[in-house]
């Protein structure tokens, strides 16, 4: 019920003056359950294409008048429940993806810190913006022993932070998000709409594609040794 009522709100305030949409159409059925999805695809050993993409949309639809509560605790939720798949892949194999996805060199650094500041590795990585990679962090975490407790504290915590960060900005801001969307990009939300979907697609297609390969590879060794 909330969650439609969310919608609602959104629906409602994301037409101007006029009956002209000021937002996507797309965005609007996205809305609270589309957050929650992109959320979990975004932390998952299968991340989207696209890197900060629940920043993105989580921005816009708590500027188009949503519950910035509801909305950043969707993310939160589902963020949590991708980076709890990327840490239990990680520790069911994690060492072997990590050799076969990352340079030697960043590797061992990666190892050697997540080693020494486990929490804090997660944290910082979680809290941080586009480009800093998420998934080798949480992926190292996983491999290298973190607990589940202490990986989810650390990942929520920095979630919490981040995500209630972007609400609050678009719920004080969002006039100005929704200025610039009009005068530079509402006239692109289709072709934004159907890149990003071709995005998404390829990008868990090849995901899944490649996390099979490095799994058959690593049982295939595991075998031999």
């Amino acid at each position: 019920m909330m969650i439609l009522n969310a919608k609602s709100a959104i629906a409602v305030h994301m037409t101007g003056h006029g009956g002209h949409t000021v937002m996507p159409r797309w965005l609007v059925h996205l809305g609270g359950p589309g957050l929650f999805a992109v959320a979990i695809l975004d932390s998952s050993p299968i991340p989207l294409p696209l890197p900060g993409s629940t920043d993105l949309l989580l921005l816009l639809l708590v500027s188009s008048r949503g519950n910035p509560f509801l909305l950043a605790g969707l993310a939160v939720i589902g963020s949590a429940i991708g980076g709890y798949l990327t840490w239990s892949t990680g520790k069911k194999g994690g060492e072997a993806l990590l050799e076969r996805s990352m340079p030697v060199r960043f590797r061992k650094q990666l190892e050697r810190w997540t080693k020494e500041h486990t929490i804090l590795s997660v944290f910082v990585a979680a809290i941080l913006p586009p480009p800093i990679p998420l998934m080798p962090f949480l992926l190292a975490a996983g491999a290298f022993g973190a607990s589940r407790s202490r990986f989810m504290v650390s990942l929520v915590s920095a979630r919490i932070l981040r995500y209630g960060l972007i609400a609050w900005a678009a719920a004080i801001y969002g006039r100005i998000v929704l200025l610039w969307w009009t005068r530079n990009l509402a006239s692109w939300s289709s072709a934004i709409l159907w890149t990003f979907i071709g995005l998404l697609v390829s990008g868990i297609v090849y995901g899944i594609w490649r996390y099979r390969r490095q799994n058959r590879s690593a049982s295939h060794e595991a075998a031999l040794g």
